[in-house]
């Protein structure tokens, strides 16, 4: 069976100068290629909108068909589009993809989208251990909407934004850095004048959230579980927390 990816950079495989920044999408083959042959799609900067304008999502569904399982992770640069609001153009794209999916004989799995490291200053008291640290909900309601998507439509969800955001929290603001692209000046050649981004992984970073999702894909009966392929998309949502 093949795993088809679809969303942004978060997800992507990123160009070999920016490493080691990655997607998580990455990673996954790793941990799935001996049950599903990974396919990454996704694309830095992309949108519900811009995926398929770009040719991406006819790319993605003309490989699609029965037994392949497509994911669904948008919503970072939708949201910095008006027209693409969670509740109006965001939700309504990807409801056709979802029913496009499906008509390709695949099955769709929704991904809220993972989270940014954006800790609130001034929110963690130094008496308090790091699992009392504040951390913005940076993704407005476009997680929350994901989620309803998934009851609407009967469509597995794996919970990303829920789950890296109970990692950040349990490592707290100084071990989380660790999970994304942090450099001084000098020490990357490709951004020579230093780097400190809360939204894209490092290589340890995007590993880990692969490894969550190669088991919540487990968990609806993909690689090897009993489960019959029918039930796949009547799962209830997974991953949250």
């Amino acid at each position: 069976m093949k795993i088809l990816l679809a969303g942004d950079s978060t997800v992507a495989n990123c160009p070999t100068q920016e490493f080691p920044m990655s997607g998580w999408g990455a990673h996954l083959a790793p941990l799935t290629y001996r049950w599903g042959a990974v396919h990454n799609f996704a694309k830095g900067g992309a949108s519900t909108e811009s995926f398929r304008h770009e040719g991406l999502w006819a790319d993605l569904t003309a490989q699609a068909g029965p037994a392949d399982v497509v994911l669904l992770q948008f919503g970072h640069n939708d949201q910095k589009k008006h027209h693409l609001a969670a509740r109006t153009g965001y939700a309504a794209n990807l409801r056709t993809m979802v029913a496009e999916v499906r008509a390709a004989g695949a099955a769709p799995v929704l991904c809220t989208s993972v989270e940014r490291r954006h800790f609130l200053a001034g929110r963690h008291p130094s008496h308090l251990p790091a699992s009392d640290a504040l951390l913005e909900e940076s993704l407005e309601d476009y997680p929350e909407v994901v989620r309803e998507l998934g009851r609407e439509l009967a469509v597995p969800v794996v919970d990303l934004n829920a789950w890296t955001r109970s990692m950040y929290v349990r490592l707290g603001p100084d071990k989380s850095r660790e999970l994304f692209c942090h450099f001084a000046p000098g020490e990357h050649a490709h951004w020579p004048e230093g780097l400190a981004d809360d939204t894209h992984f490092s290589q340890h970073g995007a590993a880990l959230v692969a490894g969550e999702v190669a088991r919540q894909l487990g968990a609806l009966g993909y690689g090897g579980s009993s489960a019959e392929p029918g039930t796949r998309e009547l799962s209830t949502t997974a991953g949250r927390g």
